[in-house]
């Protein structure tokens, strides 16, 4: 079907891929855990040169002749590269005469102290497990993708009579069908919007439809026929359900055609209340093709991909158009040696980026690579048919492809732009703040509580490429003998637990990539939260590290905030002064952060059961409880004897809720 990807049952997947993931579990055990690279000299010293060529040699003695893959390990147990090949003995011969190779391969041999081989019984094999191997240890010279975050999905979910249509990201453990990939979830909120006007089908969850006494709002503005209330057969509701079905599997114009006739009819039968209600659903069906822009004519389903190098960076962009439509295109910026070329680069990209995700039956290049046969084998066994994989020459194909081409030389533009802009904003704050050296990481801390309640700390990191998301961290405010509101306290607790850990660890960071030190730490406070932080940083004796607090101005104003730098008098920057911009955007983040943080565990303490702090009593029992006596307060009203009746309890689960109540001072 097309636009639809259904999952195997666990019993039929792949030989190939299972034993692949066999093996990545073997690799991957805790003795066999990489440690963090350091590039402690310099490779083109012809002794150490030699020296790796010479432990290269060492292994290829006894290297396998068949296909498979090969980790090259550092001085420290670090891996350096996980490869593949037809002959790994055949392969790894070139290594060791690395004055023939690239700079960054004789960087690499010069590193390299000993080799681990896995033998596998195809290429197809070997490429599954490169790929998981690349993902899990993500080795200095490999290219890696940073962000492999899964795409989101339209669902129909037909685990129940009246089925529902939900966004789906993640595993497929729910029946139904899936739709897509979408490149984000505003795509699919946007197309799921338009399928209610168009369908009237029902988003809530089963609970909330099983207890529905009479409609919802969305049956009154018309975008759900409520099959929760009778308000429609079960047998009608599931011709809606086939419609949109048929509608995302590309049968677009059919029902398109269809309900027009069905409106023509209900017009010549003075019928007007029905062909407004079809009129809207042909509206809502030409809004979600309308929406779409560069939509194939001949090519039902696809992904395009392209690469575009500048700088020493890379930008691969993807396309994804099912149902003769685009539905989305995301940007990556993997990791790799500028000295790669872009086809290698996309190579090494492709393997990682299917790994855990569907293919559709064509996959477009604007780079032929050397791994597409191997890979088109191992998609096309996975999904059970035929998958093309290759780089158009002409016609629409090609065409689609110089789009994300197109698509793909703008977006890294764009972020080359970006970085060279927040370069300067950081050398402004180092010039501002007295740093004598360059700005790699930034520390941003704010504390959040209402009245000394639910209290957390938060800290946000930026960079030269902006804010670094996944290194955002939050603090649970801990000290039992902590004064509720105590701003100071709350900063000495967070800075304590954070630099004492950065001291037990050391600087863990692989050489070039981002650290783990910060060179500035900012604090949102006054003189108090600045001396609190400075104290902290003397005692765990961390040096290097400059330490500014910001005051709020006049009135909360900002532009007129006021500065606490060690060594010098408290002080303004100039109200335009490009620098202080900055800092309030990175106090702004800071401070939507830890408010976010904070109202989420507010939420959590609001819905909060005191049958969730009894030992023993988990969500099942937890619901038998609930389910038998209506609430927590009968349930801690109510008799030994009555708790011993309960589904699902023993004669010992009863009495420790009952003594959990008596102790506590009853309900």
């Amino acid at each position: 079907m097309t636009g639809v990807s259904k999952t195997f049952p666990p019993g039929e997947a792949p030989a190939a891929e299972a034993r692949a993931e066999a093996a990545l579990a073997r690799e991957l055990a805790p003795d066999s855990a990489p440690l963090d690279i350091s590039l402690d000299e310099g490779p083109e010293e012809p002794g150490r040169l030699a020296r790796g060529a010479e432990a290269i040699r060492e292994f290829w003695r006894h290297a396998p002749l068949g296909p498979g893959v090969y980790r090259m390990i550092g001085a420290e147990g670090e891996v350096l590269y996980v490869g593949k090949a037809r002959s790994i003995k055949k392969r790894i011969a070139a290594y060791m005469a690395p004055e023939r190779q690239p700079s960054r391969i004789a960087r690499m041999v010069a590193q390299t102290r000993s080799m681990v081989f896995v033998t596998t019984e195809s290429d197809a094999e070997a490429l599954l497990l490169e790929a998981n191997l690349i993902k899990q240890l993500k080795p200095r010279y490999n290219v890696t993708l940073r962000d492999d975050k899964s795409f989101p999905y339209i669902l129909i979910c037909t685990g129940h009579p009246a089925a529902r249509l939900i966004k789906h990201r993640g595993a497929r453990s729910l029946a139904g069908d899936y739709f897509g990939p979408f490149a984000s979830a505003g795509a699919v909120f946007r197309t799921l919007n338009a399928l209610q006007r168009a369908f009237l089908l029902r988003t809530c969850s089963d609970s909330f439809f099983a207890n529905r006494t009479r409609p919802c709002l969305l049956y009154q503005i018309k975008r759900c026929s409520a099959p929760c209330t009778g308000e429609i057969d079960l047998g009608e509701y599931a011709k809606l359900v086939s419609e949109a079905r048929d509608f995302l599997s590309g049968r677009s114009r059919a029902i398109k055609s269809r309900l027009a006739t069905e409106m023509s009819e209900a017009a010549a039968a003075l019928d007007f209340e029905k062909a407004a209600r079809l009129r809207d659903r042909i509206s809502a069906l030409s809004a979600i093709q309308g929406e779409q822009s560069v939509n194939p004519r001949s090519i039902p389903e696809a992904d395009v991909f392209a690469v575009y190098e500048e700088a020493g960076q890379f930008c691969v962009e993807v396309f994804f158009f099912r149902t003769y439509q685009n539905w989305g295109n995301r940007a990556y910026f993997p990791r790799a040696d500028r000295a790669l070329a872009p086809e290698e680069v996309l190579d090494a990209f492709l393997a990682q980026f299917y790994l855990d995700r569907p293919a559709p039956r064509l996959v477009l290049l604007s780079h032929a690579v050397a791994s597409a046969g191997t890979l088109c084998e191992v998609l096309s066994a996975r999904a059970g048919h035929r998958i093309a994989i290759g780089a158009p020459r002409r016609g629409e194909k090609k065409d689609l492809v110089d789009a994300a081409l197109r698509n793909a030389r703008e977006a890294l533009s764009r972020k080359l732009a970006e970085a060279a802009s927040q370069e300067k904003l950081i050398e402004a704050l180092a010039k501002a703040f007295g740093v004598d050296h360059p700005i790699r990481r930034i520390e941003v801390y704010d504390n959040s509580h209402i009245m000394g309640t639910n209290a957390i700390g938060a800290m946000v990191v930026a960079g030269p490429e902006g804010f670094v998301k996944n290194q955002y961290r939050t603090f649970n405010i801990k000290s039992a003998d902590l004064t509720p509101g105590d701003d100071y306290a709350m900063m000495r607790e967070v800075l304590t637990r954070r630099f004492a850990r950065l001291v037990r660890q050391g600087e863990t960071a692989e050489a070039g990539a981002f650290p783990d030190t910060p060179d500035l730490v900012i604090i949102d406070g006054g003189r108090g939260q600045f001396e609190a932080a400075r104290e902290v940083l003397g005692a765990l004796g961390v040096k290097g590290v400059r330490i500014v607090a910001i005051a709020k101005g006049p009135d909360r104003n900002a532009g007129r905030e006021t500065f606490f730098v060690e060594g010098r008098e408290s002080f303004r920057l100039p109200p335009r002064d490009p620098a202080l911009f900055f800092i309030q955007r990175l106090r702004d983040e800071a401070h939507r952060f830890a408010i976010g943080t904070h109202r989420a565990r507010r939420k959590k303490e609001f819905v909060k059961s005191p049958l969730d702090e009894i030992p023993g009593i988990g969500p099942s029992r937890k619901r038998a409880l609930l389910f038998a006596f209506g609430s927590a307060k009968a349930v801690a009203r109510a008799g030994l004897a009555d708790l011993e009746k309960t589904p699902g309890l023993n004669a010992a689960t009863a009495k420790l809720v009952y003594d959990y109540f008596r102790d506590a001072g009853g309900g």
